[in-house]
């Protein structure tokens, strides 16, 4: 079976990242990574993602919606627009790379797409929350932000393990 070329170029970076450990020798490190590949690339997508997110949040904040006068609009719209790419993102390399998802039709891949936007908007709401208490606390939104998402990593991890991609890991054992 072919493999989507984003699993691919994933795969190359991961075993020359195993290689460097090896050659480091840090072995141990590069075998506990291959004993739990499929958190430790949960782990990397995951951070990847937050990044997208984080980046997106800057830029909707700092540069799209500056102008926007009130503190608590400001973020919130900023942070609804850091979600909505952070999430297109978040589907496609936790689908191609973290569970290598392989649905047998297009209800199939509605019915996860669904459910993997409906889990991300639960979680974004936890997210929106701990924003909108920084502004009231008046904690810093850039430290908050990151606080928030490593809450969301986990949460959305446990969400799809147990409900998303759940189906698909059956299948595959």
């Amino acid at each position: 079976m072919k493999k989507k070329i984003t699993l691919k170029v994933f795969e190359t970076l991961e075993n020359f990242g195993l290689w460097i450990l090896e050659k480091l020798h840090l072995k141990k490190l590069a075998d506990l990574y291959r004993n739990h590949l499929e958190g430790m690339r949960y782990l990397i997508c995951g951070g990847l993602s937050t990044v997208v997110n984080i980046l997106a949040y800057i830029l909707g904040s700092y540069a799209i919606f500056f102008g926007i006068a009130d503190s608590t609009l400001k973020v919130n719209i900023s942070e609804i627009f850091a979600f909505i790419v952070a999430l297109i993102f978040a589907y496609w390399v936790n689908k191609t790379i973290v569970f290598d998802s392989k649905c047998e039709n297009f209800k199939a891949l509605l019915k996860e797409i669904s459910s993997f936007t409906v889990c991300r908007i639960f979680t974004e709401i936890i997210s929106i929350g701990l924003m909108n208490f920084a502004v009231y606390a008046n904690i810093n939104d850039i430290v908050m932000k990151i606080i928030a998402n490593i809450v969301v990593i986990i949460l959305n991890f446990i969400l799809s393990k147990l409900i998303i991609f759940k189906k698909t890991e059956e299948k595959s054992n």
